[in-house]
């Protein structure tokens, strides 16, 4: 439950700490030394599951965009073919910037070796592929329903 405080019985009970704690004083001095943070943005995946997303969300734009040809949605679907190639082509180039980090994408042999560490844990290669790939393929999968059904319909 909550309930109201009132200002007097804050400042009463109220501990005011004009200093930082030693280990936060320390980080804090150390930044303003000009050490660099430590950034990884590699995402612990391998390139090659990024191309599957990537294709399969590209495949889905071709099979929509030839099983339901018609001229006025040549413009729409250039420009899905444009947001989902910056909507990706973005990350891939941010993996590649070089502010000092050592930090690359997994190889297959990492990543069937050691899988890859989650905010519930560690997880294997084939779950974590799983997890990854499942809506991608999913999505395409639709597309390919879809212009099915709509060339057996007519």
């Amino acid at each position: 439950m909550s309930m109201k405080l009132s200002h007097q019985l804050v400042t009463e009970r109220a501990f005011v700490h004009t200093e930082l704690p030693a280990a936060i004083a320390s980080d804090a001095l150390a930044d303003e030394g000009g050490a660099r943070t430590k950034v990884d943005r590699s995402f612990e995946l391998p390139t090659g599951l990024y191309a599957v997303t990537v294709g399969a969300y590209l495949g889905y734009l071709a099979v929509m965009g030839l099983g339901l040809s018609a001229p006025g949605l040549a413009i729409p679907m250039a420009i899905f073919f444009l947001f989902v190639i910056a909507g990706f082509g973005v990350p891939a180039l941010w993996v590649r910037m070089k502010p000092d980090h050592a930090d690359r994408p997994l190889d297959w042999s990492a990543f069937r070796r050691d899988g890859i560490m989650t905010m519930t844990g560690r997880m294997g290669a084939s779950a974590a592929t799983v997890q990854v790939v499942i809506l991608p393929v999913l999505i395409l999968g639709w597309g390919v329903g879809i212009v099915t059904i709509r060339a057996m319909i007519g």
